[in-house]
């Protein structure tokens, strides 16, 4: 994002006043704005990329975790749900995707006649690592994502904003000696 800022610098220390042809003149100034709008929707696309790869939910398995604990205490299933509602609303846990999963693991348990304490630990542990490698998956899609502003939007602001004027104080310098 600092690319655009390197070539006005690179620019005036190679001697040439890019710095004047950019804010003083007509086509500086285009190239100037030009630049500026490429910069402003490259910060907001990547923003955007970076939101849309941020994991949904931020503790996965913990209300499973949670009943588990309630539980393995020689609580009932009712009882127990109630301590982790209260819990989640005490601590403001937010409440996740994996409500259809524990209904799951406890209507398996009941039907079975199984502890349910340990499905729900497993069960937490298998969500934890699905949230890991949806979480890789999400981060390995962003890297290359993460071209697309720069390609479309920092390297044109970069050409206007560093290269364009440059090369309009180069000519002119050169064109004004004759």
């Amino acid at each position: 994002m600092v690319l655009p800022i390197i070539g006005i610098v690179f620019g005036s220390l190679m001697g040439f006043d890019a710095l004047h042809t950019l804010f003083a003149t007509v086509p500086g100034l285009v190239c100037l704005g030009g630049g500026a709008i490429l910069m402003l929707t490259a910060g907001c696309w990547n923003r955007a990329l970076v939101r849309r790869a941020a994991p949904s939910e931020m503790t996965p398995g913990l209300r499973h975790e949670l009943m588990a604990i309630a539980m393995s205490g020689g609580g009932s299933v009712d009882r127990s749900r109630a301590v982790v509602k209260a819990a989640a609303q005490r601590y403001a846990i937010a409440e996740g995707s994996d409500m259809v999963s524990l209904d799951r693991v406890l209507s398996l348990s009941m039907r079975a006649g199984v502890p349910a304490a340990e499905l729900l630990r497993s069960e937490a542990l298998q969500l934890r690592r699905d949230a890991r490698s949806a979480g890789q998956r999400r981060a390995a899609t962003l890297s290359v994502t993460l071209m697309l502003p720069l390609g479309l939007c920092v390297l044109p602001a970069f050409m206007l904003v560093g290269v364009v004027p440059l090369l309009i104080s180069v000519l002119s310098s050169t064109l004004g000696g004759f």
